[in-house]
């Protein structure tokens, strides 16, 4: 559909569906959103101009309920709904996109000012003085979440329960489904069937409550995002996802997104759940944080083999696996490992090097496109930018890398085969249990192709500067 007939069809929707307004004068999709599309809403309604908000699905398209594997966007404005109606902070929603609308799957909200950008939240001088209070409040707006009552809202029927060990299982099938060797994400999955939660009980789990899903307006939470993969289950996931490395944006030392304290965190979830936080029952979820968000990652670079939507944005968040499986080394087998020395990208005589391409490319992206263009244009040149010097480090390390992966290994197995059926023997002894998780040598052969792979998809990664420091 063309932009000019998705603005036709979406501003008579908002004309006969939200009261007072007159006019769609502009819908301007927004940067980042990998899952959904966002757009900003300029409108003329009785009291003036007004904005309002778009969250639709990639493409636009509707999907029915008994395909769907995801709550979907109607589901997600429930969830809104019935957060805001428990006193957590929630934009308004106006509309739940109808089939009949010939716009796909979505809904119109209300538009609120402030910043949901992790890295500044955790970073920006301008909210100094509020992350010293973030944690707490954080804390206290999951267990409002948690005390949501699932038969009264009818989310009961709309929500996959899911148990820990189910969460795992689902996540390391998904895993397995994609058909790629990652022997890190098999040995967290063991570790976590191994070390479940032994009491817990079943909530509503946002899911995906971290730094960069929720908006501050330098006071305070205005709003609680992202509620697409929201279910039941353990409520202690949304307490361990919060303290992922992947979400403290390189602040280490403040464990909660970056910006407060695990003893902060707990203290806001206590002082309205009136339950007591076991610290280790958390770590179990932080670990699985960094092994679900491994996977998804994975999953990203599957999508844009598959559709439909195909953007320069998807397999570079697939090179983000690596980060996860750091984190996961990092919590679970810490220890000394030695990085790969480049190899050279070419001979001098070689006119231009390949190396010498990619980087005319990547330049040309950051100082000509991104200074001409604005918005998401701008924001995907730069994720090309950034997937070009993975290339660029790809070419100087990779060859290095893969051939002492190769020769530990061989080492490990006492065998002569490829890279690529070491890979899978391994893999294959992590999930069938033949392979112990304590076998000599294999911690080791981890760190150092994890610690290895994450110098060459992002070496400015925090995760990458934790291993190295052992």
């Amino acid at each position: 559909m063309e932009h000019a007939e998705f603005e036709q069809r979406l501003g008579a929707v908002l004309v006969r569906e939200v009261a007072g307004c007159n006019e769609l004068l502009s819908a301007e999709r927004l940067s980042g959103g990998a899952s959904q599309e966002t757009y900003r809403l300029t409108t003329n309604t009785d009291m003036g101009p007004a904005l309002m908000c778009l969250r639709r699905a990639p493409g636009g398209v509707h999907i029915d309920d008994e395909v769907r594997i995801a709550p979907g966007l109607a589901t997600e404005a429930l969830l809104m709904r019935s957060a805001r109606e428990v006193g957590v902070p929630e934009p308004d929603v106006y509309y739940v996109l109808q089939p009949a609308d010939g716009l796909g799957d979505g809904f119109v909200m209300q538009w609120l000012e402030g910043e949901a950008l992790g890295a500044r939240i955790a970073r920006a001088e301008e909210f100094a003085s509020l992350r010293p209070r973030l944690a707490f409040q954080c804390g206290e707006y999951m267990a409002r979440i948690h005390s949501i009552d699932l038969d009264a809202t009818g989310l009961r029927d709309r929500l996959e329960t899911s148990s820990p060990q189910q969460f795992v299982e689902q996540t390391w099938e998904r895993y397995r489904l994609l058909d790629t060797p990652a022997p890190m994400i098999d040995f967290a999955a063991r570790w976590l069937m191994e070390n479940l939660p032994a009491n817990f009980q079943l909530a509503l789990v946002h899911n995906d409550f971290r730094n960069g899903n929720f908006m501050v307006d330098g006071e305070k939470i205005n709003a609680v995002l992202d509620w697409e993969i929201a279910h039941i289950g353990d409520p202690m996931r949304d307490l361990g996802w919060i303290c992922t490395n992947s979400w403290r944006f390189g602040v280490t030392e403040l464990p909660v997104g970056g910006f407060g304290s695990r003893e902060d965190l707990f203290a806001g979830y206590e002082s309205v759940s009136g339950q007591k936080v076991d610290p280790g029952h958390v770590k179990f979820w932080e670990v699985f944080g960094s092994f679900w968000w491994a996977v998804g990652c994975l999953g990203m670079a599957e999508h844009y083999r598959s559709g439909p939507d195909q953007t320069v944005e998807r397999p570079a968040i697939g090179r983000r696996s690596s980060e996860c499986q750091v984190d996961c080394v990092n919590l679970l087998i810490p220890g000394p490992v030695a990085l790969v020395e480049a190899a050279s990208a070419g001979t001098e005589q070689d006119m231009p090097r390949a190396d010498e391409l990619l980087v005319s490319v990547r330049d040309f992206l950051r100082q000509d496109v991104m200074s001409q263009t604005k918005g998401r244009t701008q924001f995907l040149s730069r994720v090309a930018g950034n997937s070009l010097d993975i290339v660029l480090r790809e070419l100087s390390l990779g060859p290095p890398h893969r051939a002492q992966e190769t020769q530990r290994l061989q080492t490990l197995f006492d065998s002569e085969e490829s890279l690529f059926e070491l890979r899978w023997r391994l893999v294959n002894g992590l999930r069938d249990g033949s392979i112990a998780l304590d076998t000599p040598g294999l911690a080791a052969h981890l760190r150092a192709t994890v610690v290895n792979q994450i110098a060459i998809d992002q070496p400015r990664y925090s995760g990458f500067t934790t291993a190295c420091s052992h």
